[in-house]
């Protein structure tokens, strides 16, 4: 039995900014990728807050939120999510109420609580040293959630009666615990942390408790796919996501490099070990490989949905990798 025909598939983005390219090129790419994904049937759009990172152009996700959303009809689009420390949550109260109040039931706030960037970044964000540490997190979190339900002494205005979907964000098992205790639906970063993936699926599902949001729990699993029509092309688009990951970990991050660069990087064994290693989590080959590989992961973690994303210096490239990875969901469409 498939379970890759069965589970909803969504997408994330970056909007990646490719080397040779520029951040309207980018944003461009991303918003002709989110309306080939919608006629091709997928769930979910979103976007990942990132800052200081030249390669990637989503740093302020609700305004790129209320782009796509524009720019698309049906699909749900959101944010993958938005790091709570860096904001104020009366502030994402008030962006994404009003984004819900724009479109109706086709807006997610998916809520991570790590800053996702360096502290000095950070600082720069909030203007303040304080409310920085992931451990105030609950607190921030239960001020948003007041906000939306009108239970804090001030009014956020449209928030109250436009709250969007909330998830948590993951990539150990704090936020899972989290997301089972608050009984909301769960997304766990694959991608980044997969040897944490089954340990927080199973921290979520044995914590959850029923809400008036959910009854039983919902997780999804985001995994790193790259498929091309033959094993060789994949290899080949894929070699600049092993570049662009070492010069990140490096504290030397960067346009997202070419396979070209990629290709003729001058790695030392050590580097080569370390991008096979991440390499090993990613799902990378052609549509038999890639079917095998997802087919495998969610036979593993039983997810109820998958996130998709697929960093690649070619949008076409990037959408090709996303109209394959449907066609083997059993559920494409013309285009």
């Amino acid at each position: 039995m498939s379970r890759l025909r069965d589970v909803p598939l969504s997408v994330l983005d970056l909007a990646t900014i490719g080397s040779g390219s520029n951040a309207t090129e980018a944003l461009r790419g991303t918003t002709e990728l989110a309306q080939h994904v919608e006629r091709l049937g997928y769930q979910r759009f979103w976007l990942a807050e990132h800052h200081s990172m030249p390669g990637i152009a989503s740093s302020a996700p609700a305004i790129l939120i209320g782009h796509v959303a524009a720019a698309t009809t049906t699909l749900r689009v959101g944010s993958g999510g938005v790091m709570l420390p860096n904001h104020a949550p009366l502030v994402v109260a008030e962006q994404f109420g009003t984004l819900t109040a724009l479109h109706p039931d086709r807006i997610d706030l998916g809520i991570g609580r790590a800053p996702g960037t360096d502290q000095k970044t950070a600082r720069a964000l909030r203007r303040s040293a304080g409310s920085l540490s992931a451990e105030d997190f609950p607190q921030q979190l239960s001020e948003l959630m007041g906000y939306f339900d009108g239970t804090e002494d001030i009014t956020a205005v449209p928030s109250t009666g436009n709250k969007p979907p909330v998830w948590l964000l993951g990539s150990s098992g704090y936020s899972a615990q989290v997301a089972g205790l608050l009984g909301l639906p769960f997304a766990f970063a694959h991608h980044f942390s997969a040897e944490n993936t089954l340990p927080a699926l199973a921290l979520y599902r044995q914590n959850f408790r029923p809400s008036a949001v959910l009854q039983e729990p919902y997780a999804m699993v985001c995994a790193a796919v790259i498929a091309a029509d033959t094993a060789e092309h994949a290899r080949w688009i894929a070699g600049p996501s092993g570049l662009a990951f070492l010069r990140l970990r490096g504290g030397n991050p960067g346009l997202f490099p070419s396979p070209e660069e990629a290709a003729e990087y001058p790695y030392s064994d050590i580097e080569r070990m370390f991008i096979e290693s991440r390499a090993s989590s990613m799902v990378i080959g052609d549509p038999a490989t890639v079917e095998a590989g997802l087919e495998e992961l969610l036979d593993e973690t039983l997810a109820d949905e998958l996130m998709i994303t697929t960093m690649v210096h070619s949008n076409a490239d990037r959408i090709r990798s996303y109209e394959l990875v449907k066609e083997l969901a059993g559920r494409s469409v013309a285009v």
